[in-house]
C-alpha cells in the first residue's frame, strides 16, 4: 500500500478493544477489520449488535498461532479500525455505511473483514466489491437460505440477505454451502440454480473442492453466518438451527479456500448475551482468526 494515500477514518469509532495482535494504523496492512454493531432487523432473538465487541474481547483468550494453518498472527500486519458509527433504526443507512467503509478499504488496497451484527449488512460490502470485481463469487456458510424477497415488511431484513446480495452481484455467482433451513420456494430456487452445495459433517472437503474448482482464479467473498454451526457449539446466535456443522467442517472450508483468491469476508449473527458461558464468543473469535490468516493470502 502506498504511504501517501488518504487514511481518513472519520466513519469509524477507534475507541475500544482491538482484535488480538491488530493495530489501528492501516498503513502497511493487507487486511482491515471493522465492526457493524447492528441488529435492527433481527426476527427472533436480538443481541447481534454486541457481537463485534465480544469477538474482540474474547480474542485475548486465543493464541496468535494456528497449528492447522501453521501461521502466527504476529507475522501478519492487519488493522482493526474499530466499529462504524451507525444510526439506529432502518437497515438501509447502515448498509450504505458498510458499502462506504468497504470502498474506503479498497482505496487503501486493504481486504475487508467485517464483524457483525446481523446478516443484512453483507450486501453493503458486496455492492462495493462488485464495482471493482465484476466476476465476484459469493460463498455463504449459513443455516438459512436468506433468499426471501421481503420479511416482516422489509426488503433488507436479515432473512433477505442473499436476495439483496444477488441484486448487486454482477454474475449471480452464489454458492450456498450446507443450507438446512428455508421455505420450499427457496430450496427449489437453490436447486434449480445449482447454488446449493450439500455437505455431510465430517466429510465436507471433497464436496467443497468439487463445487469450487470451476471458480479457481475468480475473486471470492466469504460470508459466515455463525448459525451454520451446530447450536451445541454456538448457542449464542439469534436463530439457532439444529443439525449444523462443527469446527473440523469449517477448517475444511478454509483449507479448500487457501487455493482460491479470497478478497473479503464477514462473520455475522453472534449474540453473545445468549451464551453466558462465553463459548460462542470464543468460537466466533477463533473463526475470525482463521479468516484473517486466509485473507492475508500467504498461508
Amino acid at each position: 500500500m502506498s504511504q501517501g494515500k488518504n487514511t481518513n477514518l472519520n466513519d469509524f469509532d477507534l475507541e475500544g478493544a482491538i482484535y488480538l495482535e491488530g493495530q489501528r494504523d492501516p498503513n502497511g496492512c493487507k487486511v482491515g477489520i471493522f465492526g457493524v454493531p447492528y441488529d435492527g432487523t433481527t426476527s427472533f432473538r436480538p443481541g447481534a449488535r454486541f457481537g463485534p465487541a465480544a469477538i474482540r474481547e474474547f480474542s485475548t483468550g486465543l493464541e496468535s498461532y494456528c497449528p492447522h494453518l501453521k501461521i502466527d498472527l504476529n507475522d501478519i500486519h492487519f488493522a482493526d479500525l474499530g466499529s462504524l458509527n451507525i444510526p439506529f433504526g432502518a437497515p438501509e443507512p447502515v448498509i450504505s455505511l458498510v458499502k462506504k467503509a468497504t470502498q474506503k478499504l479498497l482505496e487503501l488496497e486493504i481486504k475487508p473483514l467485517i464483524l457483525g451484527g446481523e446478516h443484512s449488512i453483507t450486501c453493503g460490502s458486496i455492492a462495493a466489491l462488485a464495482r471493482k470485481h465484476q466476476d465476484l463469487v459469493l460463498i455463504q456458510l449459513d443455516a438459512h437460505a436468506d433468499l426471501r424477497e421481503e420479511w416482516l415488511g422489509n426488503r433488507y431484513n436479515h432473512a433477505c440477505a442473499m436476495r439483496r446480495c444477488l441484486d448487486v452481484l454482477p454474475n449471480g455467482d452464489l454458492l450456498q454451502l450446507g443450507i438446512r433451513s428455508g421455505t420450499r420456494t427457496e430450496f427449489e430456487e437453490m436447486r434449480s440454480q445449482k447454488r446449493l452445495i450439500k455437505l455431510v459433517s465430517g466429510e465436507a472437503k471433497q464436496s467443497i473442492e468439487r463445487a469450487l474448482t470451476p471458480f479457481l482464479g475468480r475473486p471470492i467473498y466469504l460470508t459466515v453466518d455463525l448459525d451454520w454451526f451446530d447450536p451445541s457449539v454456538i448457542p449464542g446466535t439469534g436463530t439457532p438451527e439444529p443439525g449444523g456443522f462443527f469446527w473440523q467442517d469449517f477448517a475444511a472450508v478454509i483449507e479448500v479456500l487457501l487455493k482460491h483468491e479470497v478478497i473479503g469476508a464477514d462473520v455475522v449473527e453472534l449474540s453473545p448475551q445468549l451464551d453466558p458461558s462465553g463459548a460462542s464468543s470464543i468460537f466466533a473469535s477463533k473463526v475470525t482468526r482463521s479468516l484473517l490468516m486466509l485473507l492475508n493470502g500467504e498461508v
